[in-house]
């Protein structure tokens, strides 16, 4: 399934404004769309967003059996793979992981009868706060409301004592659930990898940023066809708040990551999470692992979903470089710490394209 990536050159675009639609899905099912409404035309902040490699490329992966392998020889070896990856790309493919294939086609089917729902339905889910238990809609940039993203989602704040989900469409919540108490686990065990790898003792991460309380954003995302989808974007490039980010999809390709400057389109392997690096892992390593900017492109044939689950510390801790990561004469400390609750919700006030990442690095110290 081919996508294409935005262009920085200007095309027709439908003077039609869906004032009264209040999600893409809808917008594509109830008009006969040949160009997109002039909402939708996204304008590339930065010249090297149509860049993209057109090679394939070879992405990293971690075969989670051996890092959680009794094995030293092998749990080692995994470290160091994992190590590689978080620098030379912030991104890689777990396999091996133990998720059942159901489980992942399961939750994969459940977003889909959510967004099938009638728009009726799902306004009771629409929340209001970005850290609302339960909130739906259609992507809009907050900063500068004439732009809209060609996407529809339904997100998840969840903590390990607290599970809010949607009672409809029966049974999402009940597999909404088993899938993030999957995801949790998964990435706790990468963190404790993460922890060796910079020297540091198997629990340090764990601990230090209380993992037992760790707060997780579930984002389930619908991308519809898109009449040109050289000219629209489902998500701009950014980074994660969190520490790591575990995505599935459909066999639908839409993920790019950027890579040397370049931007790469993932083709996952079968039954395979993808993960990247967040922004609090680029601050607890004191900028050893940077965080990864990615996007969401489009296609006109099919719609592409995917689960992308913001996995964090507790959102009452404060977040800052390791301690034992900094001296102030070799490796001082290059960014502020910040309390995470508030760095959350500081990001949704950002524009397009910013991080408030760029607010919490010492001038001088981190690149």
């Amino acid at each position: 399934m081919a996508t294409t990536a935005p262009t920085q050159f200007a095309m027709p675009t439908s003077n039609v404004q869906p004032s009264n639609v209040t999600s893409v899905k809808t917008l594509t099912e109830t008009a006969d769309l040949k160009t997109i409404p002039s909402i939708y035309a996204y304008t590339p902040t930065n010249p090297n967003e149509a860049d993209v490699f057109e090679d394939e490329v070879s992405i990293p992966i971690i075969d989670f059996s051996l890092l959680t392998s009794a094995i030293p020889e092998q749990r080692s070896k995994a470290i160091q793979d994992l190590d590689k990856a978080c620098q030379d790309w912030g991104f890689f493919m777990v396999v091996n992981h133990g998720v059942p294939e159901s489980l992942l086609k399961g939750i994969i089917s459940a977003s889909n009868e959510f967004f099938n729902l009638t728009e009726e339905e799902k306004k009771e889910f629409a929340g209001k706060n970005i850290l609302d238990p339960i909130r739906c809609g259609t992507s809009l940039s907050t900063s500068n409301g004439k732009i809209f993203l060609w996407r529809d989602f339904v997100k998840l704040v969840v903590q390990p004592d607290q599970f809010h989900a949607p009672h409809k469409p029966i049974g999402f919540s009940e597999v909404a659930l088993e899938y993030c108490n999957s995801g949790r686990r998964i990435v706790r065990e990468l963190l404790n990898g993460i922890s060796e790898s910079l020297g540091l003792d198997n629990d340090y991460v764990e601990k230090t940023l209380n993992l037992d309380s760790s707060a997780q954003v579930f984002s389930a995302n619908l991308y519809p066809p898109c009449p040109q989808p050289e000219l629209a974007m489902g998500l701009p490039p950014h980074s994660d708040h969190g520490l790591f980010t575990l995505l599935i999809q459909n066999d639908v390709p839409g993920l790019q990551v950027q890579h040397n400057g370049k931007w790469v389109t993932i083709n996952p392997l079968p039954n395979s999470f993808l993960v990247n690096t967040a922004d609090q892992l680029e601050i607890f390593s004191n900028g050893k692992y940077k965080t990864l900017m990615h996007r969401a492109i489009l296609n006109n044939k099919v719609a592409r979903i995917s689960i992308a689950m913001a996995n964090g510390p507790s959102f009452e801790a404060t977040v800052g470089p390791a301690s034992k990561l900094v001296d102030s004469e070799n490796h001082p400390a290059a960014y502020r710490p910040m309390n995470y609750k508030e760095y959350v919700e500081q990001q949704q006030l950002q524009s397009l394209g910013k991080t408030i990442l760029d607010h919490v690095r010492i001038e001088g110290q981190s690149k």
